[in-house]
């Protein structure tokens, strides 16, 4: 960013390619126990205040999201979801080990566990992480505090409390640290409990309720030129609903560990990390608002190393390397229900001792050419191998479609499995696969005054299949059904041969700043093409009614060319700058993004339409006080494949105080302000109200109503 940093709060006016930048500017700047987004950017709340899922604190650097589970939404960039988004938690890549993506990387932790985040999207240096077209977000919990003393002593901690009227969600969070000179012990935990939320009409949105707790326990070792940290974490999530999916979670429970090793050089710095997570999956039914039954099990394991070096070859000169492997492991079965015709007498094994394993180097060169040019360039390879077993249907005889009888009641049909065909074939097929990724990223800034900046960006960027894109075998209705993250009621098949996407992205962005530092602005627009996009095929229809609104597509992976571009433009300036009045920051911001299919010109799936964000921001002593205006347009464009639904445009006025006295924070805010209703663009359809009257359809899922927040923190 520019040597010239305003007093306002920039957060608003930094674009995906500033913050790129900016994290290379930066790469190791993570200090201590503060919200930091970016060091650049100056953003620092205290993260023991903040309770729930980091949702909306990654919201506010543009992430949008799709509607999943409580605690479970899926990040979207540049248009782009699911595993096109690398998510880094601790450094470590999480896998999501569900069909459904049910257990992303992000429902691991809690707000009050984060230390620092960042996103970069679009074009993020290869040093930042690879197999991945959209962006790379990075959350951190690891940030050892020492003390003074040479014994280990009491150091700091927290409680917090929250509570949210509009799914009467209460949730705590606590935190304690020893700490000596050299040895830091850190403790940090959550839980949180909701109901099921009501829309701004006061009705219940069914399934949308959930339980959950987390645990982190961290030590940290140092003298004067390195660091041990060694990171345990459990969680476990004994039920969350999923409104627009056929299943909901039953149980998710998951033990991790991260080591983490960083050592001084000469010139520059050395990193090691190992991470291992494990988890144990399970879907089913467990609320009278969605009814059913139907076991889903799935057990998983990612191990990973990364090395990295930092040489530091002069003070204008960086060189960074690594050789990084990630491996995956993962058995899905669906476990015969005694005494059922459709469901039984053997278990669905649907992933087999799935693999998927990541073999990558990068190297990355950043350079200050002079006062006015910053450069970075850098290449990374990976190569990917995916394997999996031999699979089993249910049974030999007997439509599989009839196993939805657990989930919305399909007429029992006298005819063979057609998933025992599907079974033999998958089988018979060689399954191993391997694919090689080159990524590339060029990042370009020109300072052309202290108020005026100009930055660029190229990337080639790859993604390898994920296996349930892969190797999801079944083809019968239900077992189909039983497959994607999507949120749209259709059913899904994998497919072997699917090909590596690869991205080539553009990028440029202009800031001009005041020269007192009263306002900034800043536009942004990129451009991505995408060949061999992982898209759908429509290769049959099903109907659980006779009526033509219940319709939904059986559809299979494929490969398509597909182009994606966006636009935005954001500001902020300083309105009131006065001892009684306190400061008042005006920002602004507006957002769009288009995707289309290149064979057909048809949209994609899941675009978020135009939308734009004002908000007011008092600071005045230890109160912070704001009021924000959200619009999002209509959404026109759909996606015809995945029948995705038209939504109608909408605005949402939130209002929000915080105030601090020195170790007590209070927090009240009230959202959705004026209780209007509205469907979530990206929200998927509600399966939940399909269950209960199917003479609707799939109506799309429907966004909170007025909700009343309230939250207290002390810490010690």
């Amino acid at each position: 960013m520019s040597n010239h940093n305003p007093p306002i709060n920039s957060r608003y006016a930094l674009s995906p390619l500033a913050l790129c930048i900016a994290s290379l500017v930066s790469p190791y700047v993570l200090a201590d126990d503060s919200i930091e987004v970016i060091e650049v950017q100056g953003q620092n709340v205290n993260s023991h205040a903040n309770l729930g899922s980091a949702e909306q604190l990654l919201t506010e650097l543009g992430v949008d999201f799709s509607a999943a589970g409580g605690i479970s939404s899926l990040p979207i960039l540049n248009g782009m979801m699911g595993d096109r988004v690398k998510v880094l938690v601790d450094g470590a890549d999480i896998t999501a080990a569900c069909g459904n993506q049910m257990n992303p990387p992000l429902s691991y932790i809690s707000a009050n566990q984060l230390s620092s985040y960042q996103v970069i999207a679009g074009i993020s240096p290869v040093s930042a992480g690879g197999d991945n077209i959209a962006g790379v977000i990075v959350v951190n919990t690891i940030a050892p505090q020492y003390g003074e003393s040479d014994t280990l002593a009491w150091h700091s901690g927290y409680v917090s409390a929250q509570y949210r009227s509009v799914n009467n969600v209460q949730a705590v969070g606590v935190g304690a640290r020893l700490a000596s000179g050299s040895l830091s012990l850190n403790y940090q935990g959550a839980f949180e409990d909701a109901d099921s939320y009501d829309d701004g009409n006061g009705d219940l949105v069914l399934d949308t309720l959930y339980r959950v707790q987390n645990h982190a326990l961290t030590a940290a070792l140092r003298d004067e030129k390195q660091q041990l940290v060694v990171k345990l974490t459990h969680q476990k999530i004994p039920f969350q609903g999923f409104a627009n999916q056929y299943m909901d979670m039953t149980d998710n429970t998951s033990y991790g560990i991260v080591t983490q090793y960083k050592r001084q050089l000469e010139s520059g710095e050395f990193r090691a990390q190992i991470n291992f997570n494990d988890v144990k999956h399970e879907m089913g039914f467990f609320s009278a608002e969605k009814t059913g039954m139907m076991p889903m099990n799935t057990d998983a394991q990612d191990i990973s190393y990364q090395l990295n070096w930092r040489l530091d070859f002069d003070a204008d000169t960086v060189l960074l390397l690594g050789q990084e492997y990630y491996g995956y492991r993962i058995d899905d079965w669906w476990p015969a229900i005694e005494g059922s015709m459709m469901m039984g007498p053997n278990d669905y094994v649907n992933i087999n001792d799935g693999e998927r394993d990541r073999y990558t180097g990068f190297a990355e060169l950043q350079k200050q050419l002079n006062n006015k040019w910053w450069v970075s360039a850098g290449t990374r390879i990976e190569y990917v191998q995916t394997d999996t077993g031999e699979v089993q249907p249910y049974s030999d005889m007997g439509d599989g479609m009839n196993g939805m009888s657990g989930m919305g009641s399909m007429p029992a049909m006298n005819m063979a499995d057609p998933n025992k065909d599907a079974a033999k074939e998958f089988n018979a097929m060689d399954r191993a696969r391997s694919d090689t990724l080159v990524d590339a990223s060029l990042l370009l800034r020109y300072q052309i005054t202290n108020e005026d900046e100009l930055q660029f960006g190229l990337a080639r960027k790859n993604r390898a299949p994920n296996l349930y894109e892969r190797y999801s075998w079944g083809v019968s209705t239900m077992s189909t059904s039983m497959i994607g993250w999507f949120g749209d009621g259709n059913g899904y098949i994998g497919n072997p041969d699917l090909a590596a996407e690869t991205a080539h992205t553009i990028s440029t962005s202009y800031t001009k700043s005041a020269k007192g530092g009263q306002w900034q602005i800043t536009a942004n627009a990129w451009y991505t093409q995408v060949n061999d996009y992982i898209d759908v095929t429509v290769v049959g229809s099903t109907n659980r009614t006779d009526k033509a609104l219940t319709v939904r597509n059986t559809l299979q992976f494929t490969n398509l060319d597909a182009t994606l571009y966006g636009t935005k433009l954001e500001g902020i300036i300083r309105v009131v700058d006065s001892k009684n009045a306190g400061t008042w920051d005006l920002t602004a911001a507006l957002t769009s993004t288009h995707g289309e299919r290149d064979d057909s010109d048809e949209p994609l799936y899941q675009i978020m339409p135009l939308h734009s964000k004002i908000a007011l921001e008092q600071q005045l002593g230890k109160w912070q006080n704001s009021l924000s205006w959200e619009w999002v347009d209509s959404k026109t464009r759909v996606d015809p494949r995945r029948i995705e639904n038209l939504s109608a445009n909408y605005s949402l006025v939130n209002l929000a105080t915080k105030a601090t006295w020195d170790k007590l924070t209070v927090k009240l805010a009230i959202t959705n302000l004026l209780d209007e209703y509205y469907q979530q663009p990206l929200g998927g359809v509600s399966i939940a109200d399909f269950k209960t009257d199917m003479s609707q359809g799939f109506s799309q899922l429907a966004g909170q109503g007025r909700s009343v927040n309230a939250g207290i923190s002390y810490a010690f």
